[in-house]
């Protein structure tokens, strides 16, 4: 967990924590209740489409979030958690240029770290989906670059979901020669397709998409420092555990006739107890520190 905290922006201090050594690892989170969890593990958070678009509507991440409702969320995050950083997955930019540059600044003002902006265009898919479809490069380029303009402090990554090999690496060569901060190219399917993105890119700092069940290879933060990533998101872990979970407990109720499994004494079992405890810790955690500006 945090050691300390700074006095600069909180896209210099993700900034920072990615120009560091080893993958910075953050987390995906889908409501308030998940980020408290992953907050007593992790320092960094995810904002993921797919977990937001799941938990808010309940509908597949192919493309269904107001823009309005997520920037929403993130105050509520910050407000909860001024010190952790916070990734925010902004689609497309909600289609419109001007649209992606307001939503942009509102992020930066309410908080965020950075945001993610793809090259997808409608229907968009979930970025491990097949059928993704992507805008023509300079379309994206010409986004890219007014988002990157309407930003002071906030981190900007640039992601690509192109999935022929030749305009992978034409892609990723042009995001890395913008001032994006970092590049993901969504959906790769092997070591050997990070090594040669990593040559490509250069310099920047690359991104490297972590989902259950998707076309990426599993792999550890140890074996990802050694690749050449910077940055790891994990974008549905706790989605995809409270899911099996709740599914788990639904079914054992059942089984048990409406009876609830005892709480005293099981290291393992959530009570309310230990619920309450979790959110109270909240309330402590968005007190400023002293001497301690966001």
């Amino acid at each position: 967990m945090f050691h300390g905290t700074t006095a600069s922006g909180h896209g210099q201090r993700l900034r920072e924590e990615i120009a560091g050594p080893g993958a910075t690892p953050l987390i995906g989170v889908y409501d308030m209740y998940s980020a408290s969890i992953a907050a007593e593990h992790y320092d960094g958070m995810f904002v993921s489409g797919f977990g937001f678009a799941a938990s808010y509507y309940g509908l597949p991440d192919i493309g269904f979030i107001a823009w309005p409702d997520m920037v929403a969320f993130v105050e509520r995050l910050r407000g909860a958690f001024p010190r952790h950083h916070l990734l925010v997955d902004i689609d497309d930019g909600y289609v419109d240029p001007e649209v992606a540059c307001h939503v942009v600044r509102r992020l930066e003002r309410i908080g965020a770290s950075g945001v993610i902006l793809e090259d997808q265009k409608r229907p968009r898919r979930c970025g491990h989906a097949d059928g993704k479809q992507v805008l023509p490069l300079e379309e994206y380029l010409e986004k890219l670059e007014l988002v990157l303009a309407n930003r002071t402090d906030l981190v900007v990554v640039a992601r690509t979901d192109a999935t022929e090999e030749e305009d992978i690496l034409r892609r990723a060569r042009a995001l890395a020669a913008t001032d994006a901060d970092v590049v993901l190219v969504d959906g790769v399917r092997s070591e050997e397709w990070i090594r040669r993105i990593r040559r490509v890119v250069g310099g920047k700092p690359l991104l490297f998409n972590q989902i259950a069940g998707g076309k990426s290879p599993r792999l550890s933060l140890s074996e990802l420092t050694e690749l050449g990533v910077d940055v790891a998101i994990y974008s549905t872990p706790c989605l995809f555990a409270a899911h099996q979970a709740m599914d788990e407990a639904l079914a054992g109720l059942k089984v048990a006739d409406g009876r609830l499994p005892a709480v005293a004494g099981q290291s393992r079992q959530i009570g309310v107890r230990e619920s309450t405890e979790l959110l109270e810790r909240n309330i402590a955690a968005s007190r400023p520190l002293a001497g301690v500006t966001a």
